[in-house]
């Protein structure tokens, strides 16, 4: 899946950063060539000098071809139009936005932006959740991104199938919201048993969440990149 992120600050950076070294395809449009060239020496990605509410700065940093488009510059009303430019000219599947205003968070969802986080919310979490672990999606996030709503749905390659709630070694943050079952819901207790197809619905910290993942496949151990951005 490629990644197109549009603002190099440090947000942007941090992000590109993450993307790239978990072996990701990114590339970076900034408007200003000096942020540019220190980028481009430090990264080995496409960087593209230019406003990314340009469409050929868009087909130029490879859009065409995106399936993520993350908004991240420090003015809330450009990552609005580069989210809107994004889904309704290309078609892209999904569209972050940095909010620098919170006040502006429930307008943009609105209008159609598929994630909406803080500037200290988890941006990558959103990304690496949805491209690595496509049995794992993060919802939305709270409290600065302190606390996140996170969607699991069982298959038979989860240490959790088969097993009930009380058996599993939950971190202490960590809250089961609903199960999800062939349409039912199903509000869990200590003896309700996972089974394969269920969606599960759960509360907690980026840390945790992050601690038991590497657990959560059998025989498989892999470390999230769930780290909030100060």
């Amino acid at each position: 899946m490629k990644t197109i992120i549009v603002g190099g600050g440090k947000v942007g950076y941090y992000l590109l950063k993450t993307l790239y070294e978990h072996g990701h395809d990114v590339a970076l449009i900034e408007r200003d060539q000096d942020v540019c060239q220190r980028i481009a020496e430090s990264i080995p990605v496409d960087v593209i000098h230019g406003d990314g509410t340009d469409l050929d700065v868009l087909r130029d940093a490879g859009i065409e071809d995106a399936d993520i488009v993350a908004a991240v510059t420090g003015t809330d009303e450009e990552n609005l139009i580069i989210c809107k430019i994004a889904k309704l000219q290309y078609q892209i599947s999904r569209t972050i936005s940095r909010v620098n205003n919170p006040k502006n968070m429930e307008m943009f969802k609105v209008l159609g932006i598929d994630n909406t986080v803080c500037s200290t919310a988890v941006i990558a979490n959103l990304i690496e959740s949805e491209v690595d672990h496509p049995q794992v999606k993060i919802l939305n996030t709270f409290d600065r991104g302190s606390m996140v709503l996170a969607e699991i749905i069982i298959t038979s390659e989860l240490t959790w199938s088969g097993k009930r709630i009380a058996d599993i070694p939950f971190p202490v943050e960590c809250v089961i919201v609903s199960v999800f079952r062939n349409d039912a819901i199903i509000y869990p207790k200590g003896d309700t048993q996972f089974q394969e197809g269920d969606k599960v619905l759960l509360v907690t910290s980026p840390s945790e969440l992050q601690e038991f993942a590497q657990t959560m496949n059998k025989g498989r151990k892999k470390r999230w990149n769930l780290t909030k951005m100060n």
